[in-house]
């Protein structure tokens, strides 16, 4: 017997990251660490216990065995359900045909039986790498009070940024008459989020149409979208106001955690009317020496603070050894600063040791860009690796 679910949420996690380089050379994007004790993952996952969904397919495809291993039961963010839950959903060889997904449609058309098996009424299509608190319940009562076929969430960016977002042309009462996907000449500056909401029965028909046009490249903002609009179905923008980063370049990733700094913080992490949940690390406290530096920093359990640390983020087992130096930086699990080494406005994976005497980044702001250090790799001694370098081996120098 089906037990019904009035919503379920299918989460896109397979993202390659390509534009993050080095960082995702073997985990999925949205296992990508993000400000001390997090990932970009337990952002949607949060989002959807703390709106009360409890239904979560996470489709994940490119190197998924960090993500899968991460996400577990989904213990962490209460989503261990008897019935519901988080389910990984894999790509699979059919009987009919398909294995990989072949873009964001068709993943979830490939799960159309995972779906179908709740009968939802509505079902949300989130992103795995975005960094955002929302409230999908809210999204889902202006879904049902305008009658929509589709909801798409929206966010005003910047005119000279829009070409890079699927942009929603509305009319005064938010209904969408136009929606133009990464258009050179963009008619308004409202950026689709990749956040929406789909009578169930739509989105269904929808995405076996989609399936069967050999034209199509099944993507929803290419494709599915379009189609509806054509098609003469209800479609509604529903605009979000608060803060949103998409995380998918070295840049925005950087920025997104310099934006957990300071004492009133342009992103708070730590509201407890919101918690963000995650799968944290068993390690001691962090521990501070008598001579340390610690200036507007973020440090997280296991950190052994010998030296100086100043505007930067610093994951679980982090060691910075007396008279090394890290500014306006972002560290992940497990790295060692050693004595005499500087390390500014740089990125570095989970692993890695930067010996005695070595320089990683330029000491001038953000000069030549943000170096980054891939997992598991060693900078020399004495070496010097120039800002906006991207390194993924050991480097002894040239």
């Amino acid at each position: 017997m089906i037990r019904k679910k009035e919503c379920v949420a299918m989460l896109l996690a397979g993202g390659q990251g390509s534009r993050l380089y080095a960082l995702t050379n073997n985990i999925a994007k949205p296992a990508v660490a993000f400000g001390a004790k997090y990932r970009i993952i337990d952002f949607p996952l949060s989002n959807c216990i703390n709106s009360g969904i409890d239904t979560v397919g996470v489709l994940t495809q490119y190197e998924p065995l960090e993500l899968n291993e991460y996400i577990g039961n989904g213990q962490p963010w209460d989503l261990d359900r008897v019935y519901g839950g988080v389910h990984i959903l894999s790509p699979y060889q059919a009987k009919k045909k398909q294995s990989w997904f072949e873009g964001t449609a068709n993943a979830i058309y490939q799960n159309l039986h995972f779906m179908k098996q709740y009968d939802p009424d509505y079902v949300l299509i989130l992103s795995g790498d975005h960094i955002y608190k929302m409230n999908y319940a809210e999204m889902l009562r202006a879904h049902k009070a305008t009658g929509a076929d589709c909801t798409i969430a929206a966010i005003e960016v910047p005119m000279k940024e829009a070409s890079r977002f699927g942009i929603l042309n509305t009319n005064p009462d938010g209904s969408i008459y136009e929606f133009e996907e990464k258009p050179k000449n963009p008619k308004s500056n409202l950026a689709s989020m990749g956040i929406y909401i789909f009578t169930a029965d739509k989105l269904f028909s929808y995405l076996e149409a989609d399936d069967a046009n050999p034209n199509s490249s099944k993507d929803f903002g290419k494709d599915v979208l379009p189609a509806m609009l054509a098609g003469g179905e209800k479609m509604f923008s529903y605009r979000f106001q608060g803060y949103w980063k998409d995380v998918g370049t070295i840049s925005s990733l950087w920025e997104s955690n310099m934006d957990l700094l300071g004492k009133d913080p342009a992103f708070d992490v730590n509201d407890p009317d919101w918690k963000i949940h995650s799968r944290n690390p068993l390690a001691p406290p962090e521990y501070v020496g008598k001579g340390a530096v610690l200036e507007n920093s973020l440090i997280a359990l296991g950190c052994e603070i010998e030296g100086t640390v100043e505007n930067s983020v610093l994951a679980a087992g982090v060691v910075v050894e007396q008279g090394a130096t890290v500014k306006d930086s972002v560290i992940m699990a497990n790295c060692v600063i050693k004595s005499g080494a500087t390390v500014q406005y740089s990125i570095l994976d989970e692993h890695v040791t930067v010996e005695s005497g070595a320089v990683v980044g330029d000491p001038r702001e953000k000069a030549g860009g943000i170096a980054v250090l891939g997992r598991n790799i060693t900078i020399g001694a004495n070496c010097t690796v120039e800002g906006g370098k991207i390194l993924d081996k050991d480097y002894k120098g040239e």
